[in-house]
């Protein structure tokens, strides 16, 4: 009797996680994905379109703002790529840096202490004309200095994208690095006996070591880039026009300007569909690795 309760004492405390994950994931999952047919507007309306049962995802799909936002969403996450690459290079001379370790690090990580909100006004001000970067160029003699991008539709999502770097960059750095010290030290005193060449013994060693850290690095990354919503909210308000819209923006806009909760829903569907298509992949990639490893040292 005491080994059977042993072994259901875990599994029943698991019960109201699941419970909970049940109703509030998966049952808005489910929830949203019926309003996505239906008739509703400001309140939900559970009427579906049953003469016209895809209209919502029709209009979806020929929306040109949904289209700007689709690509928006590509070229933020490649952009936004270079935050594991800075991350990894700042990790590296971080971990060299032995004495001063702990204030670099506490300087990197520094814009993770604000939120989203904050780091996009802080930003709005520094590509701001009058009181930013502009202005202080100008100051120094450089009259045809321009770093107004946020008002121009070619240049808005790079000011994002940067913004977006300089918050999570300090995140990346941290996984790099405990990455980096969990590399055993053999490996770098015998590097530096056979005069490993620091170029080749990153990009040949190091590097391969901690693919899954990167692996890791990519997922938070697609996640993150994909729920993007604030900090364009604080910097451009989606603006100039629609050209800084992301997917999330628009699901939001979808709901809050047009007053429309099946098209925000059917929009916030494909945003999960999206999540899935760039989650999947690298999920099963680490796995595949993972068990590739375990065979190798069998």
């Amino acid at each position: 009797m005491a080994i059977r309760y042993s072994w259901m004492s875990p599994r029943l405390a698991l019960i109201p996680a699941m419970v909970i994950t049940a109703v509030a994931f998966v049952g808005a999952i489910g929830w949203t994905i019926y309003i996505s047919f239906t008739k509703s507007r400001r309140f939900p309306n559970y009427d579906i379109y049953w003469e016209n049962f895809w209209r919502q995802y029709k209009r979806l799909f020929n929306d040109p703002n949904w289209e700007t936002s689709i690509n928006n969403l590509i070229f933020m996450t490649i952009g936004s790529a270079l935050a594991i690459l800075f991350g990894f290079i700042l990790a590296v001379l971080v971990n060299k840096e032995k004495t001063g370790e702990g204030v670099f690090r506490t300087i990197y990580l520094y814009p993770l202490a604000v939120s989203f909100i904050v780091a996009g006004i802080v930003w709005r001000w520094m590509f701001n004309p009058v009181l930013g970067i502009e202005n202080f160029l100008i100051e120094l003699g450089f009259e045809n200095a321009s770093f107004n991008w946020l008002a121009h539709k070619d240049t808005a999502m790079w000011g994002v994208i940067i913004a977006i770097v300089w918050h999570g960059m300090g995140f990346y750095l941290a996984l790099m690095l405990a990455g980096l010290k969990s590399i055993n030290d053999e490996i770098w005193n015998a590097a530096k006996l056979d005069g490993i060449s620091p170029w080749k013994f990153y990009t040949e060693i190091v590097i391969p070591m901690l693919k899954f850290t990167f692996l890791t690095c990519a997922i938070l990354l697609s996640l993150g880039v994909v729920k993007t919503y604030d900090i364009v909210l604080a910097m451009t308000g989606g603006g100039p026009g629609t050209s800084s819209w992301t997917p999330a923006y628009f699901v939001v806009n979808a709901y809050a300007t047009r007053g429309n909760m099946g098209y925000a829903s059917s929009a916030a569907f494909m945003m999960l569909l999206i999540t899935f298509a760039i989650f999947l992949p690298l999920v099963l990639l680490t796995r595949w690795q993972t068990k590739r490893k375990e065979r190798e040292a069998v």
